[in-house]
C-alpha cells in the first residue's frame, strides 16, 4: 500500500503530467464558460410559458432561491457586474492617490516623463562604466553553451526546418530558479554584421516583436559599446505587463561576436507596481557564419541563444506559454529579419542604436580553441538530430497502415486469412 502510495506522488510530481493538466484545464475552461455564459443568458431570455413549467415542479424541486422565474440569473448577473465595478473603482482611487502623492512631494529634476510611462535621463548617457556587464557574464554564457557540459540536462523541445532557415530548441529544468532555454538558428543567405544589427536595432523591434511596447535607451558608452535601456512589454490579458531594464555589450573575437544582455539594477529609475519590473533576466548570444545547406560557402549564419528570466508566473505556467509559443515566435523572427535585410538594402542609413551595436570590444580568445568548441558543439547538434531522426515515426506509414487494417476488417479479408493459417497449422499437426 505505501508502494502504491510512493508512486502515485511521483506520477503526480511529474512535470508531464503537470503540463499535460494545464493544457487539459486551459482548453476545458473556455469551453465551459462559454456553456455557463449560454445558460445564464438563456436562462434571463427564455419564453414565458416556461414559467409555467417551472412553477409546476417548484414544489418538488426545492431550490435554494424561491425567486421569480429569471431573477436568480439577473442576481447572479448584478454580483458579477458589482464586483467589476468596485474593481475599477478602486482602481481608479489608487491611481488618484498616487498622483495626489507625487504632486505633494514633488517630482525628481533629473527625470523626464513621457506619456508611456519611461524615464530618460537627459542627453548626456556617456556615464556607463564597464563593470555593467563583465566578462564573467560572458563566461557564464560559454558554459551554459558548452555541450559537454555533464551537470546540466537538455531536453529536446524542438526541430523544425523551413526553406530559408532551421531551429532547434532545447530546455533545462533546474532545481531553483527558472527554466533555461538554449537554441540554434542558422539563418540562410545571411550575415553576422547584419544579424548583429537586426538583434541591437530596438527602433525596427516593434516591426517583428509586437510584445514591445515601449523602449527607451537610458544610458550608453561610446567607448565599449555598452548600454542600458528599457523595455516595456505587453503581456496577455490575465497579467500585467512587464517593465526590462537591461544591461548589454557585445565582445568580438575573429568572425563570432558574443552579445550578453542581462538585468541590472538602476536606482535612478525606481520600481513601481505596474508595469512589474523583471530584475532576473539573461538573454545572451553567439554569432557566426556557418556553411550553407545550399553547398555555396559561409552565407548562412547560426545564431547559439540561452535565454532565461523570472517573469514572475508560475514556472508550469510558463513553460506552456513557452512551448505553445515558440514556433510562432521564430516564425516572426525570421520574417523581421528578412525585412530587415530589405529595408537595408534600399536604406544605407544606421539608427543610433545599430550604430552602437558596432562598437564591440575585442576578445583575444585562441582561435584553434574556439573552432573546435565550435565543431564540437556542432558535431553533437548533429548527432543529436540523427538520432531523433531515427527515432522518429513517419506517420505517413502508420496512416497507410491503419487504413488497410480497417479496410481488411470491413471485408473480412484478415479474418479469412487467420482463420486459413489456424487450419493450416491443425493439418500440420
Amino acid at each position: 500500500m505505501d508502494e502504491t502510495y510512493f508512486d502515485l506522488l511521483n506520477f503526480l510530481k511529474n512535470p508531464s503530467f503537470t503540463e499535460t493538466f494545464v493544457d487539459i484545464l486551459l482548453c476545458a475552461v473556455p469551453i465551459w464558460l462559454a456553456v455557463m455564459i449560454g445558460l445564464l443568458i438563456g436562462w434571463s431570455w427564455r419564453p414565458r410559458w416556461t414559467g409555467l413549467i417551472y412553477l409546476g415542479f417548484r414544489s418538488k424541486l426545492r431550490f435554494l432561491w424561491t425567486a421569480p422565474p429569471g431573477f436568480g440569473a439577473r442576481r447572479l448577473w448584478l454580483a458579477f457586474t458589482a464586483l467589476s465595478a468596485f474593481s475599477v473603482c478602486r482602481t481608479i482611487w489608487s491611481r488618484n492617490d498616487t498622483r495626489a502623492n507625487k504632486s505633494s512631494t514633488g517630482s525628481a529634476p533629473v527625470e523626464e516623463s513621457d506619456e508611456s510611462g519611461l524615464v530618460s535621463r537627459g542627453s548626456d548617457n556617456t556615464t556607463v562604466t564597464e563593470d555593467i556587464v563583465t566578462e564573467n557574464d560572458l563566461e557564464h554564457l560559454l558554459q551554459l553553451l558548452e555541450v559537454g557540459n555533464a551537470a546540466m540536462e537538455w531536453q529536446s523541445m524542438m526541430d523544425k526546418t523551413t526553406p530559408n532557415m532551421s531551429y532547434q530548441a532545447w530546455r533545462h529544468e533546474p532545481e531553483t530558479g527558472p527554466v533555461i532555454y538554449r537554441s540554434q538558428t542558422v539563418f540562410e543567405d545571411a550575415t553576422p554584421d547584419i544579424v548583429r544589427d537586426f538583434f541591437w536595432d530596438d527602433e525596427f523591434r516593434p516591426k517583428w516583436d509586437f510584445m514591445l511596447a515601449n523602449f527607451k535607451t537610458l544610458e550608453e558608452d561610446t567607448q565599449t559599446g555598452t548600454m542600458i535601456v528599457q523595455w516595456r512589454k505587453k503581456f496577455p490579458f490575465f497579467c500585467s505587463d512587464r517593465e526590462y531594464i537591461i544591461g548589454r555589450r557585445i565582445w568580438e573575437s575573429g568572425k563570432k561576436y558574443y552579445c550578453v544582455t542581462k538585468g541590472v539594477p538602476y536606482p535612478a529609475l525606481p520600481k513601481r507596481d505596474k508595469p512589474r519590473r523583471v530584475e532576473l533576466y539573461f538573454s545572451s548570444w553567439v554569432i557566426r557564419a556557418v556553411e550553407s545547406r545550399k553547398g555555396d560557402g559561409l552565407t548562412a549564419c547560426e545564431v547559439s541563444l540561452v535565454h532565461y528570466e523570472d517573469m514572475g508566473i508560475p514556472k508550469d505556467v510558463a513553460k506552456l506559454g513557452v512551448r505553445h509559443g515558440m514556433w510562432g515566435a521564430v516564425k516572426k523572427l525570421n520574417s523581421g529579419l528578412r525585412a530587415y535585410q530589405s529595408a537595408r538594402k534600399s536604406d544605407s542609413s544606421l539608427s543610433r542604436i545599430a550604430q552602437m551595436a558596432r562598437i564591440t570590444t575585442k576578445l583575444n580568445m585562441d582561435s584553434a580553441e574556439s573552432s573546435s568548441r565550435d565543431e564540437d558543439r556542432s558535431r553533437a547538434m548533429d548527432n543529436a538530430r540523427r538520432q531523433r531522426d531515427h527515432l522518429r515515426m513517419d506517420w505517413k506509414w502508420v496512416v497507410v497502415g491503419g487504413v488497410a487494417l480497417a479496410c481488411g476488417l470491413h471485408t473480412g479479408i484478415i479474418g479469412k486469412a487467420l482463420l486459413a493459417g489456424a487450419g493450416q497449422r491443425l493439418a500440420r499437426r
